[in-house]
């Protein structure tokens, strides 16, 4: 894979079409919460997959919500904090986000989307940056990629920066590389 525009571009019209059975929060991911964890979330923005499953099993084992907070392309994700059905503003690229007065959280599990993983636990994120400089920031955050299985590559060339994910989870199948 040396081309990531194209790949981005042939794997998000995968992805656009892919949208049907929710992601279940798979047992793997349930065993490992706990009452006061920070899970961080996201709202999905096109035909990302919706997580929403992974966030009420939060909520039920009472864990602490974020949601990522962008202001630009340059500017790193903060994590903050999110009640599950606070009131969200527009941010930038079309995000559904909390407002940035609310308290910063470290989070200790992040739910990522993505455009494209393998089974080494690689993603391909949207080019921004982003979440490579979220994991950077917090290393010891277990990192979930949340999925449609055709979102699934072979093998992905990692850059020098990117950290791999501990996980994926898809509508079909919970992944450990």
């Amino acid at each position: 894979m040396t081309d990531k525009p194209a790949v981005r571009a042939r794997l998000r019209a995968l992805r656009d079409q892919a949208a049907g059975d929710p992601i279940p929060a798979w047992p793997q991911f349930t065993a490992r919460l706990a009452p006061g964890l920070v899970v961080a979330s996201y709202i999905p923005v096109g035909g990302e997959a919706d997580p929403a499953p992974l966030v009420a099993a939060a909520l039920a084992a009472d864990c602490r919500l974020a949601l990522p907070h962008v202001t630009g392309r340059e500017h790193p994700i903060r994590f903050l904090c999110w009640a599950g059905d606070a009131a969200l503003v527009a941010g930038p690229f079309g995000l559904r986000q909390p407002a940035a007065d609310l308290p910063e959280l470290a989070p200790d599990i992040v739910l990522t989307p993505l455009v494209g993983f393998d089974r080494r636990g690689h993603r391909l994120g949207q080019g921004a940056g982003h979440y490579d400089r979220a994991f950077a920031a917090h290393p010891d955050a277990w990192r979930i990629g949340v999925a449609w299985s055709v979102q699934e590559v072979e093998a992905l060339i990692p850059d020098p920066w990117d950290m791999p994910l501990h996980a994926i989870a898809t509508e079909k199948e919970w992944i450990t590389p």
